[in-house]
């Protein structure tokens, strides 16, 4: 494969909160069946008998199964409920690659009746499990756009977007008077020994986007790249929210690493008071990611499903996800917040990998990933 990057500039993924952080090499038993997510044996996500085959039963409830960085403002909620007449009822999963397997498990006799949380890196799983069933509604300007190539039936609604990109602390390297990396063979230069972590390809999407970003410019030679990451001392961690929030240096807690996986939209998070912020997003790192929701096949309220579906790409939610979710909206006209406009820069450009290609290869490229990460 050869190194090539979109003209595109859209997308995000959601943030995967793992809790405990493994010793570098460790995988935990999520990350493991995340290597395996074609294989419907492997399971994490624990169900009910009555629930796991047979949806919520209730016809003035909406079941959604969603990752556990899922969030919307109480009065968003509220207004659906009210809007709809149906009760919305949350049920969070540990990481989107668990989210996926479970979806796909559970195809034709589903615990819920709407996923949301599915990005364009896992998609194709999901798709090929024949778990969801198409949304009738008309999308707003702007929203099929971010349509999945391949997806004939229109299964997955768009619903937000971003990129995942390598974020620096600026106020940590100007206090070093040392210059930050911008680019992704920057990571591999001994200046930046022991700087740098990184979220698991294995059990976070962030990880995962990082991951196709280096398959995406390096192809065959990703493996190198890796194996030269890590000899830098790179640290990998579960998921997002370990990596950004414990061992960032402006990540709130008592991290000591000044470059990590995260957003294009982080900095708009880290403004200074002064004008400027004290983060930046590597804008020449970013991987295209697009998040989808979809009305799962055999739900137990497929109307319900259609109507939370319609609210999703809806005024309302489009205009919460900056603050509540840190991802762009994909309806055209929606407003941002006045820092995300000053703020979040976005890549002209962003890397991508074929969605049929991950699907061909995401099992392959997980299991050699995670032999280089354990030597």
């Amino acid at each position: 494969m050869t190194s090539r990057r979109a003209t595109r500039t859209t997308i995000t993924t959601t943030a995967t909160t793992v809790t405990g952080r493994p010793a570098r090499g460790a995988l935990s038993a999520a990350a493991a069946c995340a290597l395996v997510l074609a294989a419907s044996s492997c399971s994490l996500v624990g169900a009910d008998d009555d629930t796991a085959a047979g949806g919520s039963g209730e016809s003035d409830t909406v079941v959604l199964l969603t990752h556990n960085d899922f969030f919307l403002p109480d009065e968003v909620v509220a207004a659906f409920e009210e809007e709809s007449g149906y009760a919305l009822d949350i049920r969070p999963t540990d990481g989107v690659g668990n989210l996926v397997n479970l979806v796909a498990e559970q195809s034709g006799k589903p615990s819920g009746d709407v996923v949301f949380g599915v990005d364009n890196t896992f998609a194709s799983r999901v798709l090929g499990a024949d778990a969801l069933t198409s949304y009738d509604g008309d999308l707003p300007a702007g929203v099929a756009t971010y349509a999945l190539p391949g997806d004939d039936d229109g299964d997955l609604v768009p619903v937000d977007n971003g990129n995942v990109c390598v974020n620096v602390d600026d106020v940590w390297f100007a206090k070093e008077d040392l210059d930050p990396p911008t680019t992704l063979d920057d990571l591999t230069d001994p200046a930046y020994e022991g700087l740098f972590v990184v979220p698991s390809a294995a059990s976070s999407s962030p990880g995962l986007a990082f991951l196709l970003a280096t398959i995406a410019e390096y192809g065959d030679q990703w493996p190198s790249y890796w194996a030269d990451l890590l000899a830098n001392d790179t640290e990998i961690v579960a998921g997002w929210s370990e990596a950004y929030q414990s061992e960032f240096t402006q990540g709130g807690g008592e991290g000591d690493k000044p470059i990590v996986v995260s957003y294009d939209s982080s900095p708009a998070f880290t403004v200074d008071g002064e004008g400027g912020t004290t983060t930046s997003a590597l804008l020449e790192t970013c991987y295209q990611q697009v998040e989808y929701a979809a009305a799962l096949d055999g739900a137990d309220n497929p109307e319900g499903a259609q109507a939370l579906l319609d609210f999703m790409v809806g005024p309302d939610v489009q205009a919460a996800l900056p603050e509540s979710m840190y991802v762009f909206p994909v309806a055209e006209g929606t407003e941002l917040p006045s820092d995300w406009a000053t703020f979040a820069a976005r890549p002209r450009e962003s890397y991508e990998v074929d969605p049929a290609e991950i699907e061909a290869n995401r099992e392959d490229w997980l299991i050699e990933w995670t032999d280089i990460i354990s030597r």
